[in-house]
């Protein structure tokens, strides 16, 4: 673990209680600037090999990690806790997730299912031009499943073990992913580096999100055994190693069936089943952000808990 000194259970608890105030920030978002960055790189590094995909993430992901780690290691006391806190909001994005889950929600209720269409791409990258209502819910559903593990449970854990270097290259990672590392044409081997770099970031804290689904699944009228039989059964047949886990312990926490046919842009994916049930209602996607949200709060529970234990056995 990087030393967060005592900046680390404060500076985590601070940028989680910003997030739920604020939200993302609306203008100036670091993300936003990384993505900048990321894409003029890209018009000079983009070959269509895995090698160029792996020197353009290093490249990215080194700076980032050697900037704030020099950061982190030159301030201290009240700018270190200000350091984490703008880091750990920075790189949640909980709060907004569960606003855009329920603005969904409220757009499928009024049978606006256009304006639902049109909310969707804030969500995931699928094609909402083929879906109905009851696909536009299990979308929103898996999203907000997924998305729970890497909007927040992810960034909280990397946090609390590796600091604001630790976090900011988590978040990096995982932004590369989103932009390069699907399976499209131009990416297939470029954004190799990236996808499988964000598996690995992605590894214990998606295992760390199915167990407090489960935990949690109580509180939205769900059952931890149904979470848990449905992750160790179903989450190996989804393609990705981390989002299967997510999406099969939401499906068993609200007792529905998520997977199926899914369209993106570039390709029709068809996917395996994950749960047992209905397709998900409106009210099962309520549900799934009331589930995300006690999820998020469990995470940051354990994330101030997991730094300040760190921080007592440093000398």
């Amino acid at each position: 673990m990087i030393a967060l000194g005592r900046a680390g259970p404060a500076g985590i608890l601070a940028g989680y209680l910003a997030d739920i105030l604020f939200a993302d920030p609306r203008r100036g978002h670091p993300v936003a600037g990384f993505g900048w960055c990321a894409t003029a790189l890209e018009n000079l590094s983009y070959r269509d090999s895995r090698g160029s995909g792996v020197i353009h993430a290093a490249v990215l992901v080194g700076s980032l990690v050697g900037v704030s780690a020099m950061a982190q290691r030159r301030v201290g006391g009240g700018a270190g806790v200000l350091l984490t806190a703008a880091a750990t909001w920075t790189t949640l994005g909980g709060t907004t997730l569960a606003k855009t889950g329920t603005a969904m929600a409220d757009r499928l209720d009024d049978g606006d299912i256009d304006g639902a269409r049109a909310l969707l791409p804030s969500l995931c990258g699928r094609d909402p031009a083929v879906l109905d209502g009851s696909g536009l819910a299990r979308a929103a559903c898996e999203s907000v499943a997924e998305n729970t593990s890497d909007a927040t449970v992810a960034a909280l854990m990397w946090v609390a073990l590796a600091g604001v270097p630790g976090v900011v290259a988590y978040r990096a990672i995982n932004t590369l992913d989103a932009m390069i590392g699907n399976r499209s044409a131009r990416y297939l081997r470029f954004g190799w580096a990236a996808a499988r770099l964000d598996d690995a970031a992605n590894y214990l804290p998606a295992r760390a999100t199915g167990v407090l689904v489960a935990l949690c699944a109580p509180l939205v009228g769900g059952s931890p055994m149904c979470a848990l039989r449905a992750w160790w059964r179903d989450a190996d047949r989804h393609p990705s190693p981390n989002a299967g886990v997510a999406e099969a312990a939401f499906a068993g926490a609200l007792g529905v069936q998520l997977g199926g046919p899914t369209q993106y842009g570039h390709e029709l994916e068809i996917r395996p089943t994950l749960g047992e049930g209905p397709s998900p209602s409106v009210e099962d996607l309520r549900r799934a952000v009331r589930l995300s949200r006690f999820v998020q709060f469990a995470a940051a529970v354990m994330a101030v808990a997991v730094s300040a234990v760190g921080q007592r056995r440093r000398p």
